[in-house]
C-alpha cells in the first residue's frame, strides 16, 4: 500500500513538473515575442526561383492561348460575314436577272449592270427632263425596298434652310455663332453639325413638309406594279430632329425617290412622274408629266448647285468625278439595323442635265462611297452618247469660268480637307451597333475603273460659282456669296422653330 502512494506522489510530482514546464514556455514567448519570430520567418520565406519561373511560364501559356482563341473567333467571324456579304451579292444578282427590262434602253443598261458588277446594290438611270427612266437595276430594291437616305436627306435640309431664311443666301456660314462653315463646303464634305444646325431651327413640322413637298414619303408613279412609297418620321422633338436632318433617321427612301428628287434640282424645280416606255406613246413622249412645281424661292436650287458639284469634285463623292463634264451630286454613308448603306444621288452635266443617276448598296458594298464609284463609271462610258462635242465644250467652258484652281494649297492641305468628311467618321451616332468590325476587313470586289480621278490628281481645289441659270430668274447679285466671312445681322435669319 506504502508503495502505491508513492508512485501517485511520483506520479503527481512529475504531472506538476511537466505542467511548470508548459507554463513558462507559453510566458516566455508572451515576454520575448521576437524569440517566437524564427519559425513564423520560416514559414513565409519565399518559394524559390524556378517555382517563380514556372509560374510565370504558365501564365504565358494563358495569355497566349487566350489571344489564340480571340483571333480564332475574330477570323471566324470575319469568314461568317464574308459569307453573308457574299450570299447578298449572289442574291442581288438573281433578282437582277428577274428584272423585266421591256422598254428600257438596252445599252445604257448594259453600262449600269457592268458599272454595279457582282455587289449589292440598286442602280437608276434616268431623263431628268422628261422622267424617261433609261435603266433599273435590281428593280425589287430600286421601287420596292426602302433605306435609309443617311446624308442624302441633308439636301431637303439645305432646300428647307435655304427657303426657310435658316441660311442667309448672302452669307452661308451665318447659321450659328460658333459654325464656320459655309453651306458649300458642307455639302462637299457632308458635314453632319451644320446640316443638325440648320434642320434644329427649321423645325420638325417644316423638315417633314419640304421632304413630302420634295417626293419622300409618296409613290414617283412610274408605271410599274408594287411601287413603295417609303416613309418619314411621324414626330421628334428635341435634337432628334437636328440628328434626322443630317443622318435621315426614320425615313425610308427608294433609289428611284432619290433620283426624282435629284431630278427635279436638275430641271429648275419639277417634280416629274418617272415612266419606261412600253409603248410607241410613251417612246416618242418628250413633254414630261408634271407631279407638281416645287414651292420654293427662285434662287434655293441655284444656292443648293455649288456644294453638289463640290461633293464630286474634291469632296465625299469625288470617286464619281468626270473630267468631260460637271457632275453634280450628294452622297450618303451610315449603318442601319447594323449593316451599312451607302448612297448616292446625282445629275450631269450641270450645264445641260441629260442623266440623272441614283446608286444604293447595302453591306460592304455600301462603304468608301462605292456607289459613287458606279455612277463615276456610268457617267464616263455613257461620254460618247450623251456627251456631244458642243455639250463637252460648253462644259469645259463652265468649268473654266466656274472653278479656280488654288496652286498654292498643298497635296497634304487637300487631305486634310478630305479627311474632314463627316461620312463614316461618326458611326457611333448611328441606330445601331454594326458589324464594322469585321467588314472594315472584308474585300469590297471593288474594281479600279477608268478616270477616277481625285483632286490630287485634276487638280481641282474649289468650286466658285456663280451657276447659270436654267430654268429660274436670275439670281441676284447680292445672293451669291460663298464667302466665310462673318455678318452681324445674321441672327435674322435664324428663327427659332
Amino acid at each position: 500500500m506504502n508503495s502505491i502512494h508513492q508512485i501517485a506522489r511520483s506520479a503527481s510530482a512529475l504531472f506538476l513538473l511537466v505542467a511548470l514546464s508548459l507554463t513558462q514556455t507559453v510566458l516566455s514567448a508572451t515576454r520575448h515575442p521576437a524569440k517566437a519570430q524564427p519559425r513564423a520567418r520560416a514559414e513565409k520565406r519565399p518559394a524559390p526561383a524556378k517555382n517563380k519561373r514556372a509560374e510565370r511560364l504558365r501564365v504565358e501559356r494563358l495569355r497566349a492561348e487566350a489571344r489564340r482563341r480571340a483571333e480564332v473567333a475574330r477570323l471566324e467571324a470575319i469568314a461568317r460575314q464574308r459569307a453573308l456579304e457574299e450570299a447578298m451579292r449572289d442574291n442581288v444578282q438573281s433578282m437582277i436577272e428577274k428584272d423585266d427590262v421591256t422598254g428600257e434602253d438596252p445599252d445604257i443598261r448594259r453600262v449600269a449592270v457592268n458599272a454595279l458588277g457582282h455587289h449589292a446594290g440598286t442602280v437608276v438611270v434616268m431623263d431628268p427632263q422628261t422622267g424617261r427612266v433609261y435603266a433599273l437595276v435590281n428593280q425589287q430594291w430600286a421601287l420596292r425596298e426602302g433605306f435609309k437616305p443617311c446624308s442624302t436627306i441633308k439636301l431637303v435640309t439645305g432646300l428647307a434652310g435655304l427657303n426657310e431664311r435658316i441660311i442667309d443666301p448672302a452669307n452661308t456660314s451665318a447659321i450659328s455663332n460658333t459654325n464656320r462653315v459655309d453651306l458649300t463646303s458642307a455639302l462637299a464634305h457632308s458635314k453632319n453639325d451644320y446640316f443638325q444646325q440648320v434642320g434644329g431651327q427649321v423645325g420638325f413640322n417644316k423638315m417633314i413638309s419640304y421632304a413630302r413637298e420634295l417626293g419622300l414619303g409618296e409613290k414617283t408613279g412610274i408605271n410599274l406594279q408594287n411601287e413603295t412609297k417609303g416613309s418619314v418620321p411621324t414626330l421628334k422633338s428635341g435634337f432628334a430632329v437636328n440628328h434626322m436632318s443630317s443622318h435621315g433617321d426614320d425615313f425610308k427612301v427608294t433609289a428611284l425617290q432619290l433620283a426624282t428628287l435629284v431630278s427635279a434640282m436638275a430641271n429648275g424645280g419639277k417634280l416629274i412622274t418617272p415612266f419606261v416606255p412600253r409603248s410607241a406613246r410613251d417612246e416618242n413622249r418628250s413633254t414630261p408629266k408634271v407631279r407638281r412645281v416645287l414651292n420654293l424661292n427662285a434662287d434655293s436650287l441655284q444656292q443648293m448647285v455649288p456644294g453638289m458639284i463640290g461633293s464630286v469634285s474634291y469632296g465625299s463623292g469625288r470617286r464619281a468625278f468626270n473630267s468631260q463634264e460637271i457632275v453634280a451630286g450628294k452622297t450618303g454613308t451610315c449603318i442601319e439595323q447594323g449593316t451599312w448603306i451607302g448612297l448616292f444621288t446625282s445629275y450631269a452635266p450641270q450645264n445641260n442635265p441629260r442623266l440623272a443617276v441614283a446608286v444604293i448598296a447595302r453591306g460592304a458594298d455600301g462603304r468608301n462611297h462605292f456607289p459613287a464609284a458606279v455612277a463615276g463609271r456610268i457617267y464616263r462610258d455613257l461620254n460618247e452618247r450623251f456627251g456631244l462635242p458642243a455639250d463637252i465644250a460648253a462644259s469645259r467652258a463652265s468649268n473654266r469660268q466656274t472653278i479656280r484652281i488654288d496652286e498654292k494649297t498643298s497635296l497634304s492641305e487637300e487631305k486634310d480637307a478630305v479627311a474632314t468628311d463627316d461620312e463614316e467618321s461618326d458611326t457611333a451616332d448611328d441606330d445601331s451597333t454594326s458589324t464594322s468590325g469585321v467588314t472594315a476587313k472584308t474585300s469590297t470586289q471593288q474594281t479600279i475603273w477608268g478616270d477616277q480621278r481625285t483632286p490630287a490628281d485634276s487638280k481641282v481645289k474649289r468650286v466658285i460659282m456663280p451657276i447659270p441659270n436654267r430654268a429660274l430668274p436670275a439670281k441676284p447679285t447680292g445672293a451669291k456669296s460663298t464667302s466665310r466671312a462673318r455678318t452681324t445681322d445674321s441672327g435674322k435669319y435664324a428663327r427659332q422653330q
